[in-house]
């Protein structure tokens, strides 16, 4: 199997027109080969896990520290990562020092570089804060997409930097700006770059199959040469200053709103100060290349239902169908939509809560669980066993919470009623209850140890077996009482 930027490569070439012969010889594979990846760029591939260092979570906080004191020494900085729970010694954080000191580069200047229409944009991503919520607050990011030639910008919020995030933010930007531009041009974020050696640099492969699709070719800026991209670092300087002092929001679809009103009201209709012109009217659409095939981008995620009917995702809780209780399911997410599917069918969708700690409910499946009990309660066994009174409505209660087969449950448990007498059945019943026992197994394993049993005859079996399983309630001894108390009242009269 080949790499991801060798499939890339095929396909960038495949696109430039050169012939499977002259690709197989430029890249000296195999032709057939060739052909295969032309035809299929996503063969069956086993996912090898990358191993993972001790710094990675602390990576942020250490170029926090860097960027306060450029000097400080190893020693300190891991008497601070200590403090947050790092358990490394310190020579990986003098190597990670002394790589990140390496690649500091004195200031060049540079000359302004101007592309043709069509041929760049430039992406980056901005933090702004957070936004309140129920029981919580999520942080705010914004997708910077600003066309090159035209200074066209598209901004996208999220409360997320995550690989889906990023590729969505991206296919929305195409569809404002009405096409797709022949290369992208990317800072060193672990979404589109996963390592970087000088020159040398490995794109992530989640990445370059999402630009594959989409026939663009990804441009990463050298470290610390920010002026490579300066147009959409302009244009987060530009957010921060025109669109985000003196709002409120309530909600990240409002921001997006908000957002989209002031690029069509302001920054797009504005005179650039570089070109002189609109950015609005400088774009040039049938320069960019037609958004065709649209991969999807919604965050993936297999996930188990529990016994409330509900799937867990991203602090909170979407319910399915009852049936789905126990199966895995697939859920994918998108900023708005939380779809869910069982075995690739669509059986729920929800509006996704940016709140935490929810419970997002259908109440169609709260009532199709209501008429599940309904069913159950109205058998008649069922109804045998509640005449033992409230101990045994309550036991039924957590047997139907532990989803147990209610109906094979209680004809066991009946039937252990008759060998060992209603007393002991429910003396033990109470022992299962307050330990949390619930299944006919514990009810006669309790019974086995402490009870004997009542009857030594089996009861006479009929030849008809519906026969056999006829029982009466447990008759009310206040029922007797009233009527006995009744008759007495009218003799006296």
């Amino acid at each position: 199997m080949i790499s991801r930027r060798l499939v890339f490569k095929i396909h960038q070439l495949h696109n430039s027109g050169l012939s499977n012969c002259s690709i197989a010889s430029e890249l000296r594979l195999d032709r057939g080969t060739i052909s295969r990846y032309i035809k299929n760029p996503e063969p069956d591939k086993k996912k090898r896990k990358k191993k993972p260092s001790k710094l990675d979570p602390f990576r942020d906080k250490i170029d926090e520290m860097l960027n306060e004191c450029s000097s400080v020494r190893a020693t300190v900085v891991l008497q601070r990562l200590q403090k947050q729970g790092f358990t490394g010694g310190i020579t990986i954080v003098r190597d990670l020092l002394k790589q990140k000191r390496a690649n500091q580069k004195q200031l060049q200047p540079f000359t302004r570089f101007e592309s043709p229409p069509g041929q760049q944009m430039q992406v980056d991503w901005g933090h702004f804060g957070s936004l309140p919520y129920e029981n919580g607050t999520r942080k705010l990011y914004c997708l910077a997409v600003i066309e090159a030639h035209s200074r066209m910008l598209y901004v996208h919020f999220t409360h997320s930097q995550k690989q889906e995030a990023l590729h969505q933010g991206l296919l929305a930007a195409f569809n404002y700006f009405g096409g797709c531009p022949k290369e992208l041009v990317v800072d060193n974020m672990l979404t589109a770059v996963t390592e970087r050696s000088g020159t040398l640099i490995r794109f992530n492969e989640q990445f370059l199959d999402f630009l594959r699709v989409l026939k663009i070719v990804p441009r990463a800026c050298n470290v610390r040469a920010p002026y490579e991209k300066g147009k959409v670092e302009n244009a987060i300087k530009y957010i921060r200053n025109n669109f985000w002092p003196l709002r409120k929001f309530t909600s990240l679809e409002d921001v997006q709103s908000q957002a989209m009103a002031w690029l069509n009201q302001v920054a797009n209709v504005r005179i650039h100060q570089t070109t002189n012109q609109k950015p609005v009217e400088r774009l040039q659409k049938n320069k960019l290349a037609v958004l065709a095939d649209t991969p999807d981008c919604r965050e993936t995620l297999t996930l188990k239902v529990y016994k409330d009917f509900g799937a867990r995702f991203d602090c909170n809780v979407y319910t399915v169908p009852p049936w789905a209780v126990g199966k895995n399911i697939i859920l994918k997410a998108n900023h708005h939509i939380v779809s869910i599917y069982y075995k690739e069918k669509l059986i729920v969708t929800h509006l996704r809560s940016w709140a935490k700690k929810k419970r997002i409910e259908l109440p169609a499946h709260a009532e199709q669980v209501r008429k599940l009990r309904k069913k159950i309660y109205q058998d008649q066994q069922i109804r045998v066993f509640l005449s033992l009174g409230q101990l045994a409505a309550d036991y039924l209660e957590k047997l139907a919470d532990a989803r147990q087969p209610i109906k094979k449950t209680v004809d066991r448990l009946l039937k252990l009623l008759d060998e060992y007498g209603q007393s002991s059945f429910l003396y033990v019943l109470q022992i299962a209850l307050s330990k949390k026992l619930y299944g006919a197994e514990y009810v006669e394993n309790l019974l086995y140890q402490e009870m004997t049993p009542a009857s030594t005859h089996p009861p006479v079996k009929l030849r008809k077996q519906d026969l056999n399983k006829i029982r009466l309630t447990a008759p009310s001894l206040a029922e007797y009482d009233a009527l006995v108390m009744k008759r007495r009242k009218n003799n006296h009269a």
